[in-house]
């Protein structure tokens, strides 16, 4: 992506009430995700359900080995890169590659689609309106949001299904 495809990505939601919006979305997606996991978790312990170690292990080892490979990766953001001036203010240096709010959202929705499948598949629709949002705002290269997606996917995957 160069700086003039940024821009002409991002021109339609540079607005006010459009970037705004991005804003909201952005703030409330990823708002989301944290809340209904700890309610999924709540709800497995006040059950007793047998599922909760792997609920708490999946999304908690795929994270720590995904911030530990994001750390030595240490991608650049588009906003050091590039000539733009991003939609979502941020001024963190590096650990672009892979997205850890994309790939949270995505294990946590994979988590709720082992456990209440309806769930799950609302979550996966959101987790990709947030990988949108994290684009267009400038803060993540599609890139990074397609890896942190995919990673999310395959650790719940691979903890729930293949494991």
């Amino acid at each position: 992506m160069t700086s003039r495809d940024y821009r002409r990505l991002s021109a339609p939601f540079r607005t006010p009430s459009r970037k705004r919006a991005v804003l909201w979305a952005n703030r409330v997606l990823t708002g989301l995700f944290f809340p209904l996991y700890g309610a999924m978790l709540l709800s497995l312990a006040l059950g007793r359900d047998a599922r909760l170690p792997r609920c708490v292990l999946v999304p908690g080892a795929s994270f720590l080995l995904l911030s530990f490979l994001r750390a030595r990766l240490n991608a650049p953001r588009p906003y050091e890169v590039l000539d733009i001036r991003p939609l979502i203010p941020k001024d963190t240096k590096g650990n672009s590659f892979p997205s850890r709010h994309v790939f949270s959202a995505f294990v946590i929705a994979m988590t709720a689609l082992w456990l209440l499948p309806p769930l799950g598949c609302a979550l996966l629709l959101c987790g990709g309106a947030l990988a949108l949002c994290r684009v267009v705002g400038g803060v993540h290269w599609p890139r990074d949001v397609l890896a942190g997606a995919a990673a999310g996917v395959l650790a719940g995957l691979a903890g729930y299904w293949w494991l």
